[in-house]
This record gives structure tokens, sequence and C-alpha cells, in this order.
């Protein structure tokens, strides 16, 4: 996802293993994660997305000072879909603490250790359903010990 604000900018989605860096957009007032070699282009994340900081994150609210949470590790999430016209991508920390990617101070660097699982995996049918597939069936033969 990349946050409703972002839409006007050009994106691509997040690839495991790539180093991304927080910046602010050109043309508008949020910040998201860009690649160095193309800080023009949002990188976008789906939910669950894992996720290792450089260093300790960093973050602000747009006042005077800025925060720090001794963690490096975290997920990509989304909040408060529910409410339009706001911001919703955020990390999610392990404590569940949550801060919007908006928020993150420009400059940090974060790795995409790994991506949600995107595909839910086959059904399996249930036993005895071979048959109406035109599937051949084994009889299963029951041997008692007297």
């Amino acid at each position: 996802m990349c946050d409703y604000s972002l839409h006007a900018v050009a994106s691509r989605p997040a690839k495991v293993g790539e180093t991304l860096i927080s910046t602010t957009f050109r043309g508008t007032s949020t910040r998201g994660f860009a690649s160095e070699s193309e800080p023009n282009v949002a990188v976008c994340m789906l939910p669950g997305t894992e996720l290792a900081f450089a260093d300790d994150v960093r973050y602000d609210s747009r006042w005077i000072w800025t925060r720090t949470i001794r963690e490096r590790v975290a997920k990509f999430n989304a909040i408060e879909k529910h409410v339009p016209d706001r911001h919703h991508d955020a990390i999610e920390f392990a404590d569940g603490r949550h801060v919007l990617v908006t928020q993150l101070c420009e400059g940090q660097r974060v790795t995409v250790l790994q991506l949600p699982v995107a595909k839910q995996p086959a059904e399996r049918k249930p036993l005895g359903t071979e048959a109406a597939s035109g599937s051949e069936v084994t009889p299963v033969r029951r041997i008692s010990i007297t």
C-alpha cells in the first residue's frame, strides 16, 4: 500500500532484500520509502511486510522534537482504514506500538526482510472426492489379526 496522498507519485512494490530510505516526496507533505537510486518513486508495501531498520527508529509529529523507539525490527501495517482522507501506512512494533510512516524522520535506512504471503494455499480435497473427479481410487483392505 501507499498512502492516499501518494497516488500522484510514481510507485512500485517492495522487493525482499532491498534497502530503502525514508523520504518526503516532492510536491507532497507525505513521507514514505524510496530507493536511493529512484528517490522520486514511492516503494509500496503490503501489510505484514517485515522490516529491519539500520538504527533505532526516529519519528516526529512535525513539531520541534524527535522521539526514538529503541527497536529496529517492525512490520508494515495499515491503521484506521475506515477513516477517509488520512494517513494509514504505519510501522508496527512487537509491543503493539504504531508509528505512521509519514512521521518517520527522513534518511532512515530500512531493509525489507520478508513480504507477506500473498496467496492462500490451494484447498485440499476431502478424502473420497477423487472418484467424482475421474481419478481412480484404490480400495483399502482391512486385515484383522487374531
